[in-house]
């Protein structure tokens, strides 16, 4: 397909300013570029209401960033931020599809935001004088180098999803006993479920997990509602739905994922009972039937393939599916039971593991060996275990020892390694390890507390994600703390806050396999996080 021609403005700029007769005589001046010159640091916000614009010259000045509202420029065709002091790029820019022509040499840029690679119009990119890495400059070198670079980015360019983790409460468990200070017209479940399904879908998150789900409002409020807005879902409840009259099992609470059918297919879903793990993995152990087996919570996982058009617009290379498993849990309540918690936590891996070796096997059908690290992994959980325990170490280290604090001296030691990544082999050092390479989203000390009640204020509630697949672009905040104490609240539930948890909302980027055998820069290792990932948000409102 030929282009369509561009040609350039002209470099000889000549204004001419409307005499005091031509604007009384109402004649309109007609002007499409912009030149601001004389060592600017900063841009006016009101040069982004210039939508008319075709051409924007902004070379030579102090500039050091640019503002991703640059993308309210729609008609631009020639941009020229050379000779600034730029150290990275909107990741918007990309967002400009009408650009012939960006010109961004000499600036301080080391990495370049790969949605620049759907500027499928640019026909020059000037990037010269930038301390660029050298596999970027090689392809940029070569004949056709932009086309060439461009393509690349596109084709490798990141996929942002956004995932919620909420524990809503359930109606059972809200009662006046427990919550004396909340008034019980906001304990009610009509009242509170008003306020759940806004927090929900004010987050409109692509992933949605949530914890203490009834089955009967799984089916008439959540689903029915998020059905409506685009997701579909999978809902388990606690084991103990199976022992009870048909009338109880419809209040016996579960966990639940919902996703966003138009970025997520479904393959496979899964139920994890962790007291039948418990069982089958005893080894006579006696704690293990006493303790661990007759607590009825469990995990539920999705596997999930990522839609093309989640990437670059459809541009993602053909033979590859992208999957993802997305894990949900809610691991036992009380304080007094460290230790169940923790091996609750090892089954839960054990058995993604199992999932993730599967799901591998299938996706590259033929390799001698499934790798389950291959598929990048959500874990959201109400793990009932605070930031110093050992349930968030092990997932967090990849390990605990066996004789790690929280499993309390009991006579855990020979069924634990069947939990074991390496199995009964074990370790020298005797470790309980596993294979993922999880990190907490949340990992920075942002959250305070994310269960707020009279008695206990703390953070119990994370989303863990694959590091080697994905990274953090953005989170929700904490409330105001100040709000908090403004209002006197001492705990939650409360008329405004509909749960006893606040939800956690994470933003992240997960990068496209690089294995694919056409992709011609296979092997090389250009960084693949665009200039925002740098950038974590906070906000709430």
């Amino acid at each position: 397909m030929p282009k369509e021609k561009y040609d350039p403005p002209d470099p000889r700029r000549c204004y001419t300013i409307m005499s005091a007769e031509e604007a009384a005589s109402g004649k309109k001046s007609h002007w499409a570029e912009l030149e601001i010159s004389g060592r600017v640091r900063s841009l006016s916000s009101s040069l982004w209401t210039l939508t008319h614009l075709t051409a924007l010259h902004i070379n030579d000045n102090n500039l050091s960033r640019i503002p991703p509202d640059i993308a309210k420029l729609p008609n631009l065709v020639y941009l020229n931020l050379s000779s600034n002091k730029l150290r990275s790029l909107p990741a918007e820019l990309g967002n400009m599809v009408s650009l012939r022509e960006l010109l961004l040499n000499n600036n301080l840029l080391r990495v370049l935001p790969y949605e620049l690679g759907r500027l499928f119009q640019l026909q020059t990119l000037g990037l010269k004088g930038n301390p660029l890495s050298q596999d970027i400059l090689n392809l940029y070198q070569e004949p056709d180098g932009t086309r060439k670079l461009l393509n690349y980015m596109l084709d490798n360019l990141a996929a942002v999803f956004t995932v919620m983790c909420y524990n809503v409460l359930c109606d059972k468990y809200a009662t006046r006993q427990l919550y004396g200070y909340c008034p019980s017209w906001a304990l009610n479940w009509e009242y509170r479920k008003k306020g759940i399904m806004e927090e929900i879908t004010n987050c409109d998150a692509d992933i949605i997990s949530l914890q203490e789900v009834e089955t009967e409002q799984y089916y008439t409020l959540f689903l029915e509602t998020l059905k409506e807005r685009g997701y579909d879902g999978y809902f388990c409840p606690k084991s103990r739905a199976k022992l009870v009259s048909e009338q109880e099992r419809k209040h016996v609470d579960g966990c639940a994922v919902f996703f966003k059918t138009e970025k997520f297919t479904l393959v496979q879903k899964h139920t994890v009972e962790f007291n039948q793990v418990a069982m089958a993995n005893s080894e006579g152990s006696e704690v293990m039937l006493n303790r661990v087996m007759t607590k009825d919570n469990i995990g539920v996982a999705v596997l999930l393939e990522v839609n093309k058009d989640v990437f670059s617009g459809g541009m993602k290379p053909p033979q590859e599916r992208q999957l993802i498993l997305v894990a949900n849990a809610h691991m036992h309540w009380d304080p007094e039971y460290s230790d169940v918690k923790l091996i609750q936590t090892m089954m839960f891996l054990s058995e993604l593991k199992s999932i993730a070796e599967r799901a591998s096997g299938s996706v590259a059908a033929g390799s001698p060996t499934s790798d389950p690290s291959s598929i990048p992994i959500v874990l959201c959980a109400d793990l009932n275990s605070l930031p110093d325990s050992g349930v968030v170490e092990y997932l967090s280290n990849g390990g605990v020892a066996e004789n790690h604090k929280d499993f309390k001296e009991l006579r855990y030691n020979e069924c634990l390694t069947n939990f074991s990544c390496n199995g009964k082999n074990g370790n020298s050092d005797g470790s309980i390890t596993h294979s993922f390479q999880l990190k907490s989203a949340y990992d920075s000390n942002l959250m305070p507390y994310t269960n707020y009640t009279y008695d206990f204020k703390g953070v119990i509630d994370y989303i863990f994600f694959s590091k080697t697949h994905m990274s953090v672009l953005g989170l929700l905040g904490p409330l105001d703390s100040q709000w908090l104490i403004d209002n006197n609240i001492t705990g939650c539930p409360h008329p405004h806050i509909p749960s006893d948890h606040f939800s956690l909302l994470a933003q992240l980027e997960l990068h496209p396999p690089l294995s694919h055998p056409l992709n011609p820069l296979n092997g090389l290792h250009l960084p693949v996080n665009s200039s925002t990932a740098h950038e974590t948000k906070t906000l709430r409102d």
